[in-house]
């Protein structure tokens, strides 16, 4: 009898182990689970957030300047920003394409750009396949929050457009991004009816531009194209519109 008892009880005894092993095997599953989704989730808002303190060196008419390109390049280094915007003329008239984009590269850095006057829109292509950067000539990127859209060329040199065409380009790319909260365009030419028209007789703005600061309304307006206007700062509505220069503007965001 009392045998009998003894192993009913070690009957028991095992159920109830193999209840606790079963439960115990759940809740470790739920753990598991419960730590994959959050470390996905972790990924996904790191990926998909606005950079906090999203570092820009702008600059542009390098012209074929090799040793200013690298000048640029050591300074995107020592500023540790994270972007890259060349407004256009980084040639001179297709010429000295050899090293423009090449020290960015080197050192690892996210290169933008947009041909500019000087620029053959070939020339702008062959830069971009070649070295893996991205040509915004009428497209976008978005990193984070943050959407950055472009055209180049300009209304004299070997990339002419007309305004109508670089408004057409410039509303391609914007409605690319259009939903996001912070929003930058990068052009060569100024817009027309700014500060940076009285720097020069030779070159009016673009209508075209002009047209899509007052409809799209970005936050930043990065150009470049009249030298002497290098450094010039305005606002155009809610734009921000900034002749970044060859020494190059950091602009953080």
């Amino acid at each position: 009898m009392k045998t009998h008892i003894h192993f009913k009880s070690c009957i028991t005894a095992v159920k109830a182990y193999r209840v606790m092993h079963d439960d115990f095997h759940i809740l470790s599953s739920l753990l598991c689970l419960c730590a994959t989704t959050y470390y996905n989730l972790l990924i996904f808002i790191n990926k998909t957030r606005t950079p906090l303190g999203m570092k820009i060196l702008a600059s542009g008419d390098l012209h074929g300047d090799q040793g200013l390109a690298k000048k640029l390049a050591e300074k995107a280094e020592k500023e540790k920003v994270d972007l890259v915007i060349l407004c256009g003329d980084i040639t001179h008239f297709d010429k000295s394409t050899t090293n423009m984009i090449g020290p960015f590269v080197q050192r690892k850095q996210k290169v933008l750009f947009v041909p500019g006057n000087h620029d053959s829109f070939a020339t702008a292509d062959f830069l971009a396949e070649f070295y893996g950067v991205k040509n915004l000539h009428g497209y976008s990127v978005k990193y984070g929050d943050v959407g950055i859209f472009g055209a180049g060329g300009a209304n004299i040199g070997v990339a002419q457009l007309t305004d109508k065409e670089t408004y057409d380009l410039l509303k391609k790319g914007f409605e690319k991004i259009k939903g996001l909260d912070k929003k930058i365009m990068v052009t060569h030419v100024h817009p027309s009816g700014t500060k940076m028209e009285k720097f020069t007789k030779f070159f009016a703005g673009s209508e075209g531009i002009r047209k899509a600061v007052d409809k799209f309304k970005p936050d930043i307006l990065l150009c470049s194209h009249v030298h002497e206007a290098e450094g010039i700062e305005e606002m155009v509505g809610k734009t921000r519109v900034i002749n970044v220069g060859k020494q190059g503007k950091i602009i953080e965001i």
